[in-house]
């Protein structure tokens, strides 16, 4: 089908909608541009209460079944294991399009439009939402909250405005904003990336656009920073310097540092690694990478690594694999808590509803001591065939009653020790007089060539994989 064919019916489909949804709305798309984000009366939500917890056995779909908000696990309340966030850009920006498809969700809240007025309507929604959710905290791209403009100066006067409204409802509601970040891949302008663009006036425009939105972050008393570099690498190396880019990238990195500290910002700056989509080769891979960039660049004790479990399988590592390379560097900030399909091979953003993948990020996260100041982000959207405004509430009561099932099994295993047990029989070789030297570094070569001779052939123990897997099975 022609390019305008797909138009004209883009623009069908949407006419059709409003004309079925106007009559629920105070301020319907005719009206565009006569009423304000006040036009829009009662409830965004009507019919639906706060989330409650009803426990295992309820067939309430609005209730949480395993998300006890203060109950106790390991000392510590569950909400202060989780910090659970609502992602503004997917739960009310998300349209259901994906490459191949028309957008299928038209909420009846949104009136067509990207306009200031629309996007302090959707502010009052995404509160609204976390308060009946039970969520503390939400997560924010500064695009994704407020329309750009013509000029820089433009964008940055439409972001102040929704903000401003944002930090009223934050004080009536007593919620927080987790993490915030700018929108460094979307515009045209950052084709080539942003601070590894080839061009000296991206890299600025991006400068400025991160400057403000870290300004926005700390006014809004966000707890961390994200840098997400979704086109910070490259798509062939004849027509790339790569030394040149990554250097460019960590003088970024210092300047944003620099400003945090300068405007007095406290959070957590965080990076969040994934191996490529939209870049074929993105610089920040996966944890191991990342790590070794600071390192080089000197900047290990300036941030940490927001790690989304998407990206991990996309990297060709599991979640728990990411979690664990970030916890023993001592880089484990945030969790974006979301997964993709094994038959679709790109970052389809799923809520995570796999217990035992949940079990093994929560093992993490308990030997981490917890992530706070970070939490778990929902990085995820409904599926393209979800339509209802119900289904919001339902993807992410799956969401959390399955991490609060993760935590739960989490703590049963360490609490019954079997499998901690397993892991220190494995290694009980190196609990002697001559493993504690070699695992201090006094053990040369000479030493350990005279042991080898000493001691002949050695003996290899059975790693014990399928009784591990046992073990953490009767944990579900």
């Amino acid at each position: 089908m022609k390019t305008w064919g797909i138009l004209l019916l883009l623009l069908c489909l949407q006419a059709v909608t409003y004309a079925v949804i106007g009559e629920s709305q105070t301020c319907p798309a005719e009206n565009v541009g006569k009423c304000d984000d006040s036009d829009w009366e009662g409830e965004f939500f009507p019919g639906i209460n706060k989330i409650k917890y009803e426990g295992p056995s309820s067939k309430n779909p609005l209730s949480f079944k395993w998300y006890n908000a203060e109950e106790e696990i390991l000392g510590k309340k569950m909400k202060d294991w989780f910090r659970f966030s609502v992602a503004f850009w997917h739960t009310f920006r998300g349209t259901g399009a994906d490459p191949f498809g028309a957008p299928t969700k038209y909420w009846p809240w949104e009136d067509g439009t990207n306009s200031l007025k629309m996007a302090k309507r959707r502010m009052r929604a995404n509160f609204e939402f976390i308060n009946k959710l039970g969520v503390d905290w939400w997560c924010f791209h500064d695009r994704d909250i407020a329309p750009d403009g013509e000029t820089l100066e433009e964008a940055n006067a439409n972001l102040d405005e929704v903000v401003a409204l944002a930090k009223e409802l934050q004080m009536q509601s007593n919620k927080k904003v987790l993490w915030g970040t700018a929108q460094l891949f979307m515009h045209p302008r950052y084709m080539h990336g942003a601070a590894t663009s080839s061009e000296l006036g991206v890299y600025a425009y991006a400068a400025a656009q991160v400057k403000k939105a870290l300004e926005v972050t700390h006014y809004l008393v966000g707890e961390n920073y994200v840098f997400w570099g979704g086109r910070e690498g490259y798509q062939s190396l004849l027509n790339t310097d790569m030394e040149r880019e990554l250097n460019h990238l960590a003088r970024f990195f210092e300047a944003a540092v620099a400003y945090k500290k300068k405007i007095g910002f406290n959070g957590t700056l965080l990076i969040e690694p994934k191996p490529q989509e939209p870049t074929k080769h993105q610089y920040d891979w996966d944890a191991a990478t990342t790590a070794n960039f600071l390192r080089k660049y000197g900047l290990i004790g300036e941030f940490k690594l927001n790690i989304e479990c998407n990206h991990a399988t996309l990297s060709g590592h599991s979640c728990h694999h990411e979690l664990e390379t970030a916890r023993i560097n001592g880089l484990l900030g945030n969790i974006d808590a979301n997964t993709g399909d094994p038959q679709v091979g790109w970052d389809t953003d799923q809520f995570l509803v796999d217990i035992q993948e949940a079990t093994m990020i929560m093992l993490s996260v308990i030997r981490n001591g917890g992530i706070a100041p970070g939490g778990f982000n929902f990085d995820a959207k409904l599926r393209r065939e979800s339509t209802d405004v119900e289904d919001l509430f339902i993807a992410h009561i799956i969401g959390m009653d399955t991490m609060a099932r993760g935590l739960k099994n989490a703590a049963t295993l360490i609490e019954d020790g079997t499998l901690a047990e397993l892991v220190r029989k494995r290694y009980q070789s190196f609990d002697t007089e001559i493993g504690a030297q070699i695992e201090a570094g006094k053990a040369d070569f000479d030493f350990l060539e005279k042991k080898a001779k000493e001691w002949g052939e050695p003996k290899v123990a059975s790693a014990k994989q399928e009784l591990a897997e046992m073990i953490l099975q009767s944990a579900l």
